[in-house]
């Protein structure tokens, strides 16, 4: 039970979190961005969702905890992978929703790692139960 309340944890910040940030006029509705990077936006904050209610059938309904882990590492490791890069392309985790940093650190790299995390110890604790099962 705690393994899929993890991942339910994980799931939550890119399936709602990030797009309650994301659609408005900062980002989806931006129109200092060009149309085509407003459409990525979009792409992928609806890969992202239906990534998440895939993430909590896995979970929820068919029991498969670690797949559900791995594809929430895959979605919130894509943007620790896109932050840690970003010098490279000229992109930034900053966006301005959020003006102050955490330590010294973007809250959306904070809020990524945990996400990860949580997905990591649920992956652990569905493999610590039951060693041999796919899920």
């Amino acid at each position: 039970m705690l393994a899929r309340v993890l991942v339910t944890l994980g799931v939550a910040i890119f399936a709602i979190v990030v797009p309650a940030l994301e659609i408005n006029a900062s980002h989806v509705f931006n129109p200092e961005w060009p149309p085509h990077a407003r459409l990525h936006e979009v792409w992928q904050l609806t890969t992202n969702c239906a990534t998440g209610a895939l993430c909590l059938w896995l979970a929820w309904i068919r029991g498969s905890i670690r797949l559900a882990g791995v594809l929430t590492i895959i979605v919130m490791g894509g943007a620790l992978f896109a932050h840690a890069t970003e010098d490279s392309y000229g992109g930034s985790l900053a966006s301005g929703n959020i003006g102050r940093t955490l330590l010294g650190l973007e809250p959306a790299a904070i809020a990524a790692s945990f996400a990860v995390i949580l997905a990591v110890l649920a992956i652990w604790l569905a493999g610590a139960r039951r060693p041999s099962a796919e899920g």
